[in-house]
């Protein structure tokens, strides 16, 4: 694929490395600059999309990469505090989208529909909120339920766009043809 072998380690290529690091640069700036800040536990953002399409591109291990360092990097470069639960949200969202459409034999509008469905859902719905509620919540006049039900909303919402901005992308035959030459 993607990948040289010398003496027994395994290398990935430039391009690949790059566009790696392409779509964590553009996931911290999504998601830590440009997100809108309703509350501590509440950011409204694009901040997943870079890590879904490193998914759907490169595979579920690379966009588990991408959403790791993106988070980890984002929160140092921000000052936030590392949240180890939320970060694994976030790693499990990029793990299921792109596992989810590398193995559903289904049209690529569907595969995509159900790979960020399932990652937001999965990810960050149910493991972030319980990141986010075992550090906040306290602080709150907010049962964990009503955590939950807005942030499903929030990312319902998010999810819709995200899923219009990749469709629009994958329409392009210029995209196209970039990402097939990850999966040779």
């Amino acid at each position: 694929m993607q990948k040289k072998k010398t003496g027994g380690k395994i290398i990935l290529a430039t391009k690949t490395l790059v566009f790696m690091a392409l779509m964590i640069a553009l996931s911290i700036v999504l998601g830590k600059f440009l997100a809108i800040n309703v509350t501590t536990m509440i950011r409204i953002s694009l901040e997943n999309l870079p890590i879904l399409l490193a998914a759907i591109v490169l595979g579920p291990y690379k966009g588990a990469v991408v959403a790791l360092t993106a988070d980890l990097l984002g929160c140092i470069l921000r000052g936030y505090e590392i949240n180890p639960i939320v970060t694994i949200g976030c790693v499990t969202l990029a793990f299921l989208s792109g596992v989810i459409y590398r193995d559903m034999l289904m049209s690529p509008r569907k595969k995509l529909i159900l790979s960020v469905g399932v990652g937001h859902l999965v990810g960050s719905v149910l493991i972030k909120t319980l990141g986010l509620a075992s550090f906040y919540l306290s602080s709150y006049n907010m049962g964990f339920a009503t955590l939950l039900g807005i942030r499903f909303v929030t990312y319902i919402l998010t999810a819709t766009i995200e899923i219009a901005i990749i469709l629009f992308l994958l329409r392009s035959k210029a995209i196209r043809n970039q990402i097939a030459k990850f999966r040779r």
